[in-house]
């Protein structure tokens, strides 16, 4: 089959990154980044074509803000800044950042991974918007089925899923399920890839972020004495406190102390290392031999499957997976969604291009995929069947040309990706 070239447009604009762009102290946390459609609302959809109506989806969506992984993530930055203040050197705001992070650590005893209060908000009010806006799709007599990975803070981000389309859709039911039977294309753990990835985290990523991470006056903010600070509050102290503050987002009642204790330019260092490190999990690069996005080739292939199944009955319905970023990241990129499989091959040239990690996986970060059919059509033909990608709720293109604005030809796509997993294979 003659392959689909990629055509841009500019569905959902991305601006090439810089300290002067209007990027967000938030979204310099990178992946920690806070759903930012809970109570405003994403950008306004695409009309559907005329003659057109929606009668599938399929989706994968990632946990909602939750609970850092590890305790020392809290308890090392609580450590490091108690010895300062046996010492009588902490500043009046290292003295607030100090009392911050002990209540947070506090507070995170027994929580650690655990979705967060604003986790399950994310999730409700992403399923409301679902059968809100697809209530062909999320009715009484639609085929629907959630699975999750077995983490619980995954399983819980279903619940609160469901519980919003609920919400909004009184009487859907769902076949929900939590199983490790599942987890060859919920979160395949694809062990040649990592070796990849391994190699180019110590050859190329480790030597780009020494190269980047020049500046730590933060320590200057914080504690008094210079030598000190240096000496016996810095090791180890970084990346963790910029994960705690900037995960301060994730939860109704810790304090913003983010761009306090950081400078705009030490916010940027810190999160072109996060971002270049999510692109070396899941971008398409020569740098990891092109590999990383095929880790979720299983994945793109049971969408596949389960599409051809809803054509073939001709029922509406809708398949959702809630994992995580890593996924999400890597599944956006093998499909060539919104420029994401543009091939970059040094970490410099990607601090000049459109790949930024808070827009792809902030927390409950999602990819929807909806697909339409001739308006009253019970036997459907596949070359009829029009679809379209939405990242975060955002419309973005999809490889080849599009029917008109976002949407595409389904049976173009899926050749193409199909195609696209055998050749890998």
């Amino acid at each position: 089959m003659k392959k689909i070239l990629p055509l841009v447009l500019s569905l959902a604009p991305f601006t090439v990154f810089s300290q002067s762009d209007d990027v967000t102290c938030h979204e310099l946390a990178g992946n920690l980044l806070a759903y930012p459609y809970v109570e405003n609302e994403p950008p306004a959809q695409t009309k559907v074509p005329e003659g057109y109506e929606p009668f599938h989806m399929e989706h994968y969506g990632r946990h909602g803000s939750r609970w850092l992984l590890g305790d020392e993530d809290y308890s090392v930055p609580v450590k490091n800044l108690e010895k300062a203040e046996k010492a009588g050197l902490l500043t009046p705001l290292g003295q607030r950042t100090l009392a911050g992070l002990r209540m947070i650590h506090e507070e995170s005893q027994g929580r650690l991974g655990e979705l967060s209060d604003k986790g399950a908000l994310q999730h409700q009010a992403i399923g409301r918007r679902m059968a809100r806006n697809f209530p062909e799709i999320f009715n009484p007599d639609a085929d629907l089925t959630a699975k999750s990975t077995i983490v619980i803070r995954c399983i819980i981000s279903m619940a609160n899923a469901l519980e919003g389309i609920q919400n909004q859709a009184p009487g859907v039911h769902f076949d929900k399920d939590a199983s490790q039977a599942d987890m060859w294309f919920m979160n395949y753990n694809d062990t040649p890839a990592w070796v990849i990835k391994d190699s180019a985290d110590k050859t190329v990523l480790k030597p780009y972020r020494d190269s980047i991470m020049v500046t730590d006056t933060y320590l200057s903010r914080l504690v008094t004495d210079a030598d000190f600070a240096r000496d016996s509050v810095a090791p180890g102290l970084l990346p963790r406190m910029y994960w705690v503050l900037g995960n301060a987002q994730s939860h109704s009642n810790q304090p913003w102390l983010f761009e306090e204790v950081f400078s705009r330019e030490e916010l940027v260092e810190n999160w072109k290392s996060g971002n270049a490190g999510w692109f070396i999990h899941g971008g398409n690069s020569q740098l990891t031999n092109g590999r990383m996005p095929f880790v979720q080739r299983n994945l793109l292939k049971r969408m596949v499957e389960r599409t051809d199944s809803a054509i073939n009955s001709g029922r509406p319905g809708a398949n959702l997976r809630f994992g995580h970023d890593g996924i999400l990241i890597s599944i956006i990129t093998l499909m060539e969604l919104g420029g994401y499989g543009d091939e970059i091959n040094s970490l410099e040239q990607l601090e000049n291009t459109d790949w930024k990690d808070y827009e792809v996986i902030p927390m409950a970060g999602n990819l929807q995929l909806v697909f339409f059919k001739p308006t009253g059509e019970g036997n459907l033909n596949p070359d009829e069947i029009l679809v379209k990608a939405m990242i975060n709720e955002r419309e973005v293109t999809m490889p080849g040309t599009p029917v008109t604005g976002p949407y595409y030809r389904w049976s173009e796509l899926r050749d193409y990706y199909l195609d696209k997993i055998s050749d890998f294979q």
